[in-house]
């Protein structure tokens, strides 16, 4: 599939690809599969910086013919549940949902309207992160909740990282030279956000993000999983308001609320355990706990584990976290990594591993152009 996917993108006209996330945002330029220009600024996207950040990048390519623009959509709930082209109904329906995700739609949202508004005559291809997991089995997709809650609020298991997931599956496949239809996989994406899946034949039977990205691991500054009866007691007895929650929930949570507000950075608190700071040791042996059950975790909706892959900037780039890991998943057949950080895909375990374990660069955009030149294919664009 990857290589029929990248013939498409020789076309002449390149893809603008738009990446907003929680604290940051890409914009990238792909054409024939390679990455011509790129723009990354660490700040959330709002209104008035989105029109400046695009405005400032396409005018170094007024020459450059743009076919379509790619948007990254983080949570398209049951309105979008797979690459679209964007029309206004849709696209006003998407500012009712910002609650489901409150760090990432809203500056996405912005990016929209401003790239709309910039670039009228050409299509804009939504590209939800939920869309490899859509086709969950009900019994990892349908959450134990009354029958009337799920049915009247739409509370089911949609999954993040699709984009992320749909590119390190394929590149594995190739890595290992065996076709993804015969591959079952743990992939583990670790950054600012971080989830795991399982993936057999290319398609995801398991996700640890739930019904928005705050569920499962523990992130840079999110909580992940906590016991909801302990939220309820916060809120019923009044020790916090339900701002409040949200906040620390979202903000001040995972490695920097486990590190006592050291950093929500791995390359920090490594640097800090090796000076002997607690807090920092703490974090890293939390996270480490929790990344590592919730693979053993997905594991179980596989036959076997052909490879266990790391991807995004915590699992491309922390040797130190990934050694942690695996060092906890013997019972899995996996070994320690006996290689660190790589200048290229490939894997890190010893040749002839049980059980390789494999790196992947996150190539988001590349993947977001791909899937917009699939739908403009189909709709003939």
């Amino acid at each position: 599939m990857r290589r029929a996917m990248d013939e498409q993108t020789t076309d002449s006209a390149a893809i603008l690809t738009v990446n907003a996330g929680s604290s940051s945002l890409r914009l990238d330029l792909v054409q024939g599969g390679s990455v011509l220009d790129s723009a990354h600024a660490e700040r959330a996207a709002d209104p008035g910086s989105a029109r400046e950040e695009l405005s400032a990048f396409l005018g170094g390519h007024f020459d450059r013919d743009v076919r379509a623009v790619a948007h990254r959509l983080v949570h398209g709930g049951d309105l979008v549940r797979a690459p679209a082209v964007a029309d206004d109904e849709t696209v006003s329906a998407l500012h009712g949902l910002t609650s489901l995700a409150p760090l990432h739609l809203p500056p996405a949202l912005a990016l929209l309207d401003a790239a709309r508004e910039q670039l009228p005559a050409v299509p804009h291809v939504l590209c939800p992160d939920t869309a490899f997991h859509s086709g969950l089995p009900d019994a990892a997709a349908v959450h134990p909740l009354p029958a009337e809650w799920r049915k009247r609020h739409g509370l089911r298991r949609y999954g993040f990282h699709g984009l992320s997931y749909a590119w390190a599956a394929d590149r594995v496949a190739d890595l290992l030279g065996r076709p993804l239809a015969e591959l079952d996989l743990v992939l583990a994406h670790l950054g600012g956000g971080c989830s795991v899946s399982a993936v057999s034949g290319g398609r995801s039977l398991d996700t640890s993000m739930g019904f928005t990205p705050l569920d499962g691991l523990p992130m840079s500054k999110r909580s992940g999983s906590v016991d909801p009866g302990m939220l309820v007691w916060l809120l019923s007895e009044g020790h916090l308001s339900v701002a409040e929650l949200g906040e620390g929930l979202e903000r001040r949570s995972g490695l920097l609320g486990l590190s006592d507000g050291l950093s929500g950075d791995t390359r920090d608190l490594v640097a800090a355990e090796r000076e002997g700071n607690d807090a920092a040791a703490l974090a890293l042996d939390v996270f480490a706990h929790r990344v590592s059950r919730e693979i053993a975790a997905a594991a179980t909706s596989l036959r076997r584990i052909d490879a266990l892959v790391f991807t995004g900037e915590i699992g491309w780039d922390q040797p130190e976290v990934r050694e942690a890991v695996c060092a906890r998943l013997g019972l899995l057949g996996v070994l320690p990594p006996v290689r660190g950080n790589r200048r290229d895909d490939g894997p890190v375990s010893a040749p002839g591993a049980a059980v390789p374990v494999l790196v992947v660069q996150v190539r988001e955009e590349l993947q977001l152009a791909r899937e917009c030149l699939a739908v403009l294919a189909g709709t003939g664009s």
